[in-house]
């Protein structure tokens, strides 16, 4: 793969390892483009707060958002398509799957934390095939499903400063 042909992840308005707008928060919805390596089949987002605090532990990654068989024609996530129920989104989005966030209800769970300062990841995954994991998708069923059929990663880190 060429170097200008870099499978990666790009947030308008984001800078790698800077600071998430707050229209990204509780308060707003996105993500954006790729450039996926040949032989992908599919793509599979995981959005998670790396940062998050437990009672039990120092640090437990917070799921915020996962999205699996996106098509890897696909450039970008429309704003405020996420919560939409499958047979609204229709089009090259038809396929695309919203799994469950910390919160344990589909879609993009924003942001809204006692304190400022935490790393949000969001990992772009480019697949070997497509991902058939029943009616409720997690980070946990994901991250296994995709063992052994993973083309390419990309990572994107954003902190919440607000």
């Amino acid at each position: 793969m060429a170097a200008s042909d870099e499978f990666r992840l790009v947030l308008p308005g984001i800078d790698h390892e800077g600071k998430l707008p707050r229209k990204y928060t509780a308060e707003g919805q996105g993500a954006k483009k790729n450039i996926s390596p040949p032989g992908t089949k599919s793509l599979a987002l995981v959005v998670q707060d790396i940062d998050a605090p437990d009672p039990k532990d120092p640090v437990v990654p917070w799921t915020n958002w996962v999205v699996v068989n996106i098509p890897p024609g696909v450039k970008c996530l429309p704003e405020g398509f996420s919560g939409k129920e499958e047979d609204q989104m229709g089009g090259q989005y038809g396929g695309l799957k919203e799994g469950n966030n910390d919160l344990k209800v589909p879609g993009w769970c924003g942001p809204k934390l006692p304190s400022p300062g935490h790393r949000f990841e969001f990992k772009l995954y480019a697949l070997d095939d497509e991902l058939h994991l029943g009616h409720k998708v997690t980070k946990e069923k994901v991250l296994e499903a995709i063992e052994g059929h993973v083309l390419g990663e990309a990572v994107m880190i954003a902190y919440f400063l607000c």
